[in-house]
């Protein structure tokens, strides 16, 4: 049996604790008060699939990166065939610093801001974030509460974790599964694939696993979101330059 932890180094453990002593003295954020709220809300995620998702017809997925000192956050929805039949995106500046496991409270208002520019309301969003894999509440997670929208994270890295590749490469905390891996690409980093909110492990990865599109990493509505934000990057950075 070979079995993979996914815990944080001392090191890595201190050196987080000490960024949020510093972000929290810097501008007055209460972290215990957050991480509280996050409890609760992870309260209401249920891991259930609102849907028959074999019959949806519309996927949504994010992209979210930094151009120009601003945080652009691009939305993109596609039907069965992976045709973008809606798009949107919000470029502002970030109202709240970087700090891991509060990645929610710098991302989810303009998350929220670009959903509602879209005209095609989908039945299931990716988001390039984690869900349920998430100590107490993900990004995928909060997303989907805020909006109604049943949610899938995907996420590059997790924390407080362990896999056993020989069970199906399931993801467990406390001996409770919480998400699985997907290797989606020969020789590729894995893909952590956890429930946000709405739909359960079991059609999450599958639907993951399904979307993914040689030779691409992730599964494909995630790639069209981050072919549109590169666009959108590319074109706030020819606007900025013909202003300069």
């Amino acid at each position: 049996m070979k079995e993979k932890s996914l815990q944080k180094s001392s090191e890595q453990v201190q050196e987080s604790l000490s960024r949020k002593e510093e972000v929290a003295k810097k501008y007055n954020i209460d972290f215990e008060k957050l991480e509280q709220e996050q409890i609760k809300l992870a309260k209401e995620i249920e891991i259930k699939d609102k849907i028959d998702f074999s019959l949806a017809e519309r996927f949504g997925a994010f992209d979210n990166l930094f151009v120009n000192n601003k945080l652009l956050t691009c939305v993109i929805v596609c039907n069965k065939d992976f045709e973008i039949v809606d798009r949107a995106y919000s470029y502002e500046k970030a109202k709240f610093p970087y700090v891991p496991g509060f990645r929610n409270y710098r991302e989810l208002e303009p998350m929220i801001k670009a959903f509602e520019k879209l005209n095609e309301r989908p039945d299931l969003i990716f988001v390039p974030a984690q869900g349920i894999i998430h100590p107490r509440l993900g990004l995928a997670s909060h997303f989907s509460l805020a909006t109604g929208i049943p949610t899938i994270g995907v996420s590059n890295s997790v924390i407080e974790c362990e896999y056993k590749e020989e069970n199906g490469n399931d993801i467990t905390r406390d001996n409770k599964k919480i998400g699985k891996i997907l290797i989606s690409k020969e020789k590729a980093n894995p893909l952590f694939i956890s429930p946000g909110n709405q739909i359960t492990i079991k059609t999450a990865y599958e639907l993951s696993k399904k979307m993914v599109i040689s030779p691409h990493k992730n599964p494909e509505p995630l790639h069209l979101a981050s072919k549109y934000a590169r666009e959108v990057k590319k074109e706030l950075s020819i606007n900025k330059n013909n202003l300069l």
